[in-house]
């Protein structure tokens, strides 16, 4: 099951403070009842279906909340599709600044050290707020069910549960929740257009308990990136 971001030595991917959430009532369930085992094949089908197709510039606006203060400030993501993601944010002021490079399940790396790991406590869930499903891994138990224009599936593993529930209609919606050991991580919700362009994206943090808000602002298409896209900043 796909983790935080780890290297060898473990490195934590920043997570980015974007909203608080407070006191909220308990979240209703996810996924809808009447899931049954898939096989692989389906399931990867299904997180295909969300996973980018040549690459794009996002920028956006992030509001972090929590019981104590709220903060936030810009971003911007540059995605390499299929699995390639530069994540960048800086709070008010340029303070608070994190940025990472991920590839797939792992952090190639992070900077400042646990920077974005604070902000978003799980792989899956950092990539879900860019609409992007992951895929399972090897030996997990897999379910699903689709109908009526929503598909919702669920991967299994150890302590770890995954859960997507994807919405096609005038907006595209992408709802994720991460459970470890019964516990729920987070949960977020992303919005894009028909076209994957992404409109807005929530991330609830019930343990802190926080809130993360992002407002996306432009998205620029392009064939490629210049290499150096991939480095990071000088210190």
């Amino acid at each position: 099951m796909q983790q935080w971001f780890r290297l060898d030595p473990p490195i934590g991917l920043a997570y980015v403070a974007l909203g608080i959430m407070g006191c909220h009532p308990s979240q209703p369930a996810l996924l809808p009842e009447g899931l049954t085992l898939k096989p692989p094949a389906e399931i990867q089908g299904w997180v295909t279906a969300t996973e980018p197709m040549g690459s794009a510039r996002h920028r956006f606006r992030w509001l972090y909340e929590d019981e104590k203060s709220s903060k936030g400030g810009r971003g911007s993501a540059h995605i390499a599709g299929p699995d390639t993601l530069r994540f960048d944010f800086a709070g008010s002021l340029g303070l608070g600044k994190g940025s990472a490079l991920i590839i797939g399940d792992s952090s190639s790396w992070v900077a400042p050290e646990r920077s974005v790991e604070e902000l978003v406590p799980s792989l899956p869930l950092l990539w879900a707020l860019f609409g992007v499903a992951r895929q399972p891994s090897a030996g997990a138990g897999l379910s699903g069910l689709a109908q009526d224009g929503r598909t919702a599936w669920r991967y299994s593993a150890g302590e770890d549960t995954v859960e997507y529930l994807r919405v096609v209609g005038e907006t595209v919606t992408l709802q994720a929740e991460m459970r470890r050991a019964g516990k729920v991580v987070g949960r977020s919700r992303m919005t894009a257009k028909p076209d994957g362009t992404p409109l807005t994206a929530r991330l609830l943090i019930p343990s802190v308990p926080a809130k993360l808000e992002i407002t996306f602002y432009e998205t620029l298409h392009r064939p490629s990136f210049p290499p150096d896209t991939w480095q990071p900043a000088e210190p």
